[in-house]
């Protein structure tokens, strides 16, 4: 299948989505190289685009010319084993890019990205790319260290999936989660609020939805973390021990 601008609800070239487009892109591994005047010409290279909840934005296999930017929302991308389960190796949250690499190298995309909820986004086609690259060629070695970066969060997935227990993998979540966290709690702890339905989190950890409960409730009775609603507490340095990080 080939994706289409057709599927895409575009408002026009430029066109700032969110007011905050220039700090996401001052936060970002490949444009915090650049200063405010390249980067607003970054913008202008960018289209808008919003995604409804449970939207197909590309499917593996699909040809691609284009990167995706996240403002708001979320993006689950994922690939679909032998047996046609769906398996989730990523969310892209706001700051986040996806679909660079059919962009960069020209050949199909490797995984499905789907919204799973109301998602704003904006595009950068590989000739603009190119554009930017000949005006601000600092943007190229950005791209290998966010490109290695990626390698090596792959090689940490993998990892986990393969030598670690399933208590472990959602301590690990739960430690990268808490770690982005400013609130902390009356009691020192901090907050964190998951973002996702449990059933994505299991997608995500490589684990049916009951296993993912069952290790949130081992975790709970050893109290490494407590349940607030949609959220939990935690300290940060049990929660990292734990999840053998230190």
């Amino acid at each position: 299948m080939v994706e289409t601008r057709a599927e895409l609800k575009l408002a026009g070239p430029g066109a700032m989505v969110k007011p905050n487009v220039l700090d996401i892109l001052g936060e970002s591994e490949i444009f915090v190289a650049l200063d405010d005047a390249e980067r607003e010409a970054v913008v202008g290279a960018f289209r808008p685009v919003t995604f409804a909840p449970g939207q197909v934005i590309f499917s593996r296999g699909d040809l691609g010319r284009e990167l995706y930017m996240v403002l708001s929302g979320r993006v689950r991308l994922s690939v679909l084993t032998l047996d046609g389960r769906e398996l989730s190796f990523a969310h892209a949250e706001p700051g986040s890019i996806f679909g660079e690499i059919a962009m960069l190298d020209g050949l199909a995309r490797t995984a499905d990205a789907t919204a799973v909820g109301r998602t704003e986004a904006m595009t950068l086609t590989h000739g603009d790319l190119e554009r930017l690259l000949a005006e601000a060629p600092q943007l190229a070695m950005s791209i290998v260290k966010f490109l290695c970066r990626r390698l090596r969060e792959a090689d940490l997935q993998l990892e986990g999936v393969a030598l670690h227990r399933i208590e472990v993998r959602l301590a690990r979540y739960i430690a990268a989660r808490a770690g982005q966290s400013a609130v902390v709690s009356e009691d020192g702890r901090i907050e964190v609020d998951l973002g996702i339905s449990q059933g994505e989190l299991a997608m995500l950890l490589g684990a049916s939805r009951p296993k993912v409960n069952a290790a949130m409730k081992f975790l709970e009775t050893e109290e490494l973390i407590e349940r607030r609603g949609n959220s939990l507490t935690c300290d940060l340095e049990e929660i990292r021990a734990f999840a053998e990080l230190d």
